[in-house]
């Protein structure tokens, strides 16, 4: 089966030395493409040119390629949809919310340097909302298992189950993988009819992953 796995951060430019991004290493990412190689499956790992960690290991099942924005990530699964049989997207990007829309200074004055000079002074972006992924891989691979992530920090557990139904709802997403501080430790893997399972570590979550019933 081809599977196509996205990790890792994207970014958005505030100038051209400049960026928004999210912390992430793409590690789980990475685990999960190497590991659904090695089951025998054909795997599309779409890695974030930020990511840290290493990887994925090389193997004939395994094809690596790189984005920057959401917009150069939604350019490759747009590309990888005309592929024939793609049983499942596994969407574990670390993807800005935001994008820069201007920048200007304390006179209001917009600015449109390669780089902006730190003799600028203060100065003001006015962010605007980034393209979201998410919401255009049902459309793109209406037939695929979709299993999407949610990173919670702050509130309670019941809420963040409650972004992961509303994940479902507006996304269309089969599973999600819950996790962050505001939903206690490790991994919790959600289906709209209720938690699937808990994983304590991310190998645990892969391997969890790559045994859903879709996939065998």
């Amino acid at each position: 089966m081809k599977t196509i796995v996205t990790c890792g951060p994207s970014f958005e430019p505030i100038d051209e030395v400049r960026r928004l991004t999210n912390f992430s290493t793409g590690e789980l990412g990475v685990l999960l493409a190497e590991q659904l190689a090695a089951a025998g499956h054909e795997v599309f790992c779409l890695k974030g040119s930020g990511a840290t960690h290493p990887g994925p290991a090389p193997s004939p099942r395994c094809h690596l390629r790189g984005f920057d924005t959401n917009d150069d990530l939604l350019a490759l699964l747009r590309e990888l949809s005309t592929q024939p049989d793609v049983g499942a997207v596994f969407h574990a990007a670390a993807l800005c919310d935001y994008r820069v829309a201007t920048v200007r200074d304390d006179a209001g004055n917009a600015f449109h340097a390669a780089k902006i000079a730190s003799r600028a002074g203060a100065l003001t972006l006015h962010l605007e909302p980034a393209t979201k992924v998410i919401g255009e891989l049902r459309p793109l691979f209406p037939r695929s298992l979709l299993v999407g992530w949610k990173y919670e920090l702050t509130g309670t557990r019941a809420e963040s189950l409650a972004k992961v139904h509303r994940q479902f709802t507006e996304a269309r997403t089969d599973f999600c993988v819950l996790n962050g501080r505001a939903a206690g430790e490790g991994f919790t893997l959600c289906h709209a009819a209720g938690v699937v399972s808990s994983s304590p570590t991310k190998a645990d979550l892969c391997s969890a992953l790559i045994k859903l019933p879709q996939l065998t």
